[in-house]
């Protein structure tokens, strides 16, 4: 058989030079180990700083570095595995026993498109946004909205949220939940989308805008409809998915 046309493409100068580095990882740097600059890492290595930048943006996406807001890049712990799914069982709504998330806040707003869609939702229906993150040892490791769409609760009437504390959102978003829980959840499925972080994920998150994150989109089915969907971000760079029921265990990077 001859060679195709791929083969015959020669590896990309910054492929090598990550592959360099990630050597130079394991030898020279401690985790947690700030690098040097880019102007000092692509003089040793002989690169223009264009290329070191893809090689760092590949590293980063392995879970091998890490940009830190204010201190700049340095050497990732080992991913951490995470399990999607909840204590109480495969199919359980959010909130429920087991579950591994905190409930923050809570505003009503339109979704979305994307997930207006999923809802069956007008674009500019305002619908329950329940905001909650999750954590790992000491270190918020996702970000999640939850979104109900206000004839799925009834039960619970506007409320003017941008005049609410942040103690009467949380306890609204608790509320919100409750609710769910009183439906009949008949089957949920997710996908699983490589993304970067947008701006209010990178501030939760404690990201760069634009870092590699892991989302998650979670659909809830109630009463033969998209009851609630779930957004949850994941940072790419420490978590590993898991699906199983299996604990959280680190993992090599």
């Amino acid at each position: 058989m001859g060679t195709t046309q791929l083969e015959t493409v020669p590896e990309p100068k910054y492929w090598h030079l990550k592959t360099v580095l990630s050597e130079a990882l394991d030898s020279e740097f401690a985790v947690g180990e700030i690098l040097p600059n880019e102007r000092e890492l692509a003089a040793r290595f002989g690169v223009a700083r264009a290329t070191l930048r893809q090689a760092l943006e590949q590293l980063e996406l392995e879970g091998r570095l890490q940009r830190r807001r204010g201190v700049g890049t340095t050497v990732a712990p080992p991913r951490v595995g995470v399990d999607v799914g909840s204590e109480s069982g495969p199919r359980s709504w959010p909130g429920a026993p087991g579950d591994a998330w905190h409930t923050e806040d809570h505003e009503q707003a339109p979704a979305p498109a994307a997930v207006a869609r999923l809802l069956d939702t007008g674009a500019d229906t305002p619908v329950h946004a329940v905001r909650r993150s999750r954590t790992t040892g000491d270190q918020q490791v996702a970000a999640e909205i939850l979104y109900v769409p206000a004839d799925v609760v009834p039960a619970l009437p506007a409320g003017q949220d941008t005049a609410d504390s942040m103690a009467q959102r949380a306890a609204r978003a608790r509320a919100v939940l409750r609710e769910l829980h009183r439906l009949d959840l008949q089957g949920q499925d997710r996908t699983v989308e490589l993304g970067s972080a947008r701006a209010e994920d990178a501030r939760r998150l404690d990201r760069l805008p634009g870092a590699p994150v892991l989302v998650v989109t979670t659909r809830y089915i109630a009463d033969g409809r998209t009851a609630a969907v779930s957004v949850a971000t994941y940072r790419a760079d420490t978590c590993r998915l898991s699906f199983s029921d299996a604990d959280a265990l680190p993992l090599a990077g």
